[in-house]
């Protein structure tokens, strides 16, 4: 169950026309490539739900921050651009709208959940590994589903869930889940692992919004026969992010923030 902490003063909010608007906020990266891959996502947003208030902000490395991209607002819904629940969406995320609050306390806030667990990023999953030639449900392809990874045991668990639903689902020869931090096994480990266990074949699915540091390097050491791009400006995600968002304009949950 998602536990969506709501900041102190985020009650009812007035919705003029209806669309307060939507500040997605994104881990940032040194990499051009991904604040590159945010706003093509966020123009996809735009582009589904015209005249609705879009903005980026960022955690780190790259602007606008938070407290910028709210400021001169007074209502606004704030969702995670993040793939799973855990310390940044559950610490450091109501850490700055905390602060944010302090410099305006007018201002109320809605914060929706991270854009995954969700079956449209499934697909997606599904659709890059088709770019990559791979014909999805192969029963003569494993697939090594690789997060990011986290400190967080419960949101790699949320992984491992998401690889044996996707194995389930699907006629693949195995799914296997992999970090490429913080956790094990790493995508060279499964990849290994398959192989061992005789995988015809072995493709890695990066369960990563966008290119940088964890999907180069993945693509660099994991050793499978094919690796499939990350999610990027993917429909679907677009698709999920706005569905986050309604659900965070039709029913803000009442739990403390964290400190």
């Amino acid at each position: 169950m998602r536990h969506s902490p709501v900041i102190p003063g985020a009650g009812s909010l007035p919705l003029a026309g209806g669309r307060p608007p939507l500040v997605a906020v994104a881990h940032g990266s040194r990499d051009p490539r991904a604040a590159a891959t945010v706003a093509a996502l966020l123009d996809r947003a735009r582009l589904l739900r015209p005249g609705l208030d879009v903005r980026v902000a960022y955690l780190d490395h790259s602007a606008p921050t938070l407290g910028q991209a709210l400021h001169g607002l007074d209502t606004a819904v704030v969702l995670p651009l993040l793939l799973t629940e855990a310390y940044h969406s559950r610490v450091d995320l109501p850490a700055a709208l905390n602060e944010a609050r302090a410099r305006d306390p007018r201002l109320r806030v809605r914060y929706g959940a991270t854009l995954g667990p969700h079956p449209l990023l499934v697909s997606a999953l599904e659709t890059r590994l088709a770019e990559a030639g791979v014909p999805i449900g192969d029963p003569e392809t494993a697939v090594v589903l690789v997060s990011a990874g986290s400190s967080d045991a419960r949101a790699n668990a949320v992984i491992g869930e998401l690889a044996r639903g996707w194995a389930r689902e699907r006629g693949w020869w195995a799914v296997r889940a992999a970090y490429a931090s913080a956790a094990e096994p790493t995508p060279a480990q499964a990849v290994a692992a398959l192989r061992r266990a005789g995988a015809p074949r072995v493709a890695v699915a990066p369960y990563l919004l966008a290119p940088g540091f964890f999907a180069d390097k993945v693509a660099r050491e994991c050793g499978a026969d094919v690796v499939a791009d990350v999610l990027g400006p993917a429909p679907e995600l677009a698709e999920v992010l706005l569905e986050r968002y309604a659900e965070a304009v039709r029913a803000p949950v009442a739990v403390a923030a964290a400190s």
